[in-house]
């Protein structure tokens, strides 16, 4: 392919009859596209011809012949720098994958007893009234508040706002899948009991426990 000639003389391209237009479309059909690109002159030829000033496409197009930075006269590299950065414009970034939520496993085992109302479940710091025994892992008990013989008369549920860490979170979370009036065993891992430390005089540390718990009303 040739080299283009000049259009215009110096003095036909400054007049009104060389509009801004045909300046732009004969730069962006002759010139590399990294002349263009210096230039500021890539883009829609309506566009391109809005944003600049008749000066500055004059200087440019004197410069074309000057430096001869013709379409087709890219050095390798600049072709292939400009195709990686029209590439890099066309790919469509990944959307942000969302943060990844860490959901707690539980952390005890449940066997219903007795079924209660599973209409009638508490909610997160409704009181709860509940009979209960515990049992370590041997089986002994070590803590209940059901009563017999002539004390029977005077025992009373235990009673407190639940889901809100007044007892260990194994009965937190248990309870709150139970109905009123339904009775359950859980056996509760030591993480979500007494831990490590345990409780003196009772638990020995590290410890799975067992309740059977009786949820007697809510409110």
């Amino acid at each position: 392919m040739g080299e283009p000639s000049p259009l215009w003389t110096p003095e036909q391209i400054a007049s009104d009859d060389v509009s801004k237009k045909d300046i732009v479309q004969f730069l962006q059909d002759n010139s590399s596209s990294v002349f263009l690109k210096e230039h500021k002159l890539v883009g829609q030829v309506k566009n391109v011809t809005k944003t600049s000033k008749k000066d500055q496409l004059i200087n440019a197009y004197n410069s074309l012949f000057e430096t001869k930075a013709f379409k087709g006269t890219e050095e390798p590299e600049d072709e292939v720098a400009a195709v990686t950065e029209k590439t890099e414009e066309m790919t469509v970034k990944e959307p942000e994958k969302a943060a990844a939520v860490e959901v707690e496993v539980p952390r005890y085992r449940k066997r219903i007893l007795k079924k209660g109302d599973k209409l009638n479940l508490p909610k997160k710091g409704d009181n709860v009234r509940v009979w209960y025994t515990g049992k370590l892992e041997n089986g002994n008990v070590f803590d209940t508040n059901i009563l017999t013989g002539k004390k029977k008369k005077s025992a009373r549920p235990l009673e407190f706002k639940v889901g809100t860490g007044k007892v260990i979170k194994g009965w937190d979370e248990g309870l709150l899948t139970m109905g009123v009036g339904e009775r359950a065993e859980l056996t509760i891992e030591p993480v979500w009991a007494y831990g490590k430390k345990g409780l003196e005089g009772k638990i020995p540390p590290n410890s799975t426990l067992t309740f059977e718990v009786e949820l007697v009303s809510i409110g």
